[in-house]
């Protein structure tokens, strides 16, 4: 697997995934809750800002709770930690359990599954914690552990699990294979995504993780001609509709602009013929006008005494 890339947010680039994606998410992250899941179950993302108060700045960082909720009223908590670190004295179980324990707190709910993603490992975290005296246990507290350095990615590469394909670059692979590798993530998200948007958003996401350099890419474009003339089409096609969309609210900017200021020059021309020079105050207050003040003071004129009334 490619090593450390310098510069990326690891925590902003997973919190759009798995909000974009949560099913995928807890599928791939935490398959141990999966099968609990189904088209009745309503997934939402926790409103961070009531946990701020109450939760470390360092999970503060780099969480994404969610809330499952069930038909009959069963409630679970769901929470994703991201740790980029390969230090595991970054890592604190005990500032975890005490996140849990808010967690469960704030939402009311004593469903609480914690899910702690590795970007790397070193196999030295601590998977549990035990609270207590030698003769009882008063807190048993343990997480799921998932460690994507860990996970196979040809094992991933025909997965029809969005996120896998997309993480397929974090996971374990021969340096031989990393062409092939991006060209699976590359075609889970052409196949498995339809929204070309989110397509080219998460295009940047598979290049950040993957890193070709220049002598790569140009072998990929070689030796997988179709995927990359997809995604290359597909770029093209957005940034033409973007600047087609951006000229044409020009133009409507700009025809809007052009009536304001007629409908501007007419009424000056009216004041001047009826009330003679125009003072700095009603100057001012003509080019500040909005439309609609415009339209009311066209129509106003033919009956004003004075400007004072007309602009009053």
């Amino acid at each position: 697997m490619a090593g450390e890339k310098p510069n990326i947010s690891h925590d902003q680039n997973f919190k759009n995934l798995i909000l974009d994606y949560p099913i995928q998410a807890i599928e791939l992250f935490c398959p141990q809750e999966a099968a609990a899941l189904d088209e009745s179950v309503r997934i939402t993302p926790i409103r961070q800002e009531q946990l701020k108060e109450r939760l470390g700045e360092r999970f503060r960082e780099l969480d994404v709770p969610l809330m499952a909720e069930w038909p009959n009223g069963r409630r679970e908590a769901i929470l994703f930690v991201f740790e980029a670190e390969t230090n595991p004295r970054r890592f604190s179980i005990h500032r975890l359990a005490h996140y849990c324990l808010d967690l469960s707190d704030l939402c009311q709910t004593q469903g609480v599954v914690p899910v702690v993603v590795f970007l790397h490992s070193n196999g030295k975290e601590p998977l549990s914690l035990e609270l207590g005296s030698e003769r009882y246990t008063y807190l048993a507290f343990q997480y799921i552990h998932c460690a994507l350095a860990e996970l196979k990615a040809l094992d991933y590469l025909s997965s029809q699990n969005l996120i896998a394909r997309l993480c397929l670059s974090l996971m374990d692979w021969p340096q031989s294979q990393k062409l092939r590798v991006y060209a699976s993530a590359v075609q889970g998200l052409s196949t498995l995504e339809a929204d070309p948007e989110k397509q080219l958003k998460y295009l940047d996401f598979v290049d950040i993780y993957s890193a070709l350099d220049d002598n790569e890419m140009i072998r990929y474009q070689q030796q997988y001609p179709q995927e990359s003339n997809t995604m290359a089409t597909l770029s093209e096609r957005l940034r033409a509709e973007g600047m087609e969309k951006g000229m044409q609210q020009g133009m409507q900017q700009g025809k809007q602009q052009g009536m304001h200021e007629g409908v501007e020059a007419t009424l000056r021309k009216q004041i001047a013929l009826k009330f003679g020079p125009i003072p700095k105050w009603a100057d001012h207050q003509l080019a500040s006008a909005s439309d609609a003040q415009l339209d009311e003071w066209v129509t106003r004129i033919l009956t004003a005494e004075s400007l004072d009334e007309l602009l009053g």
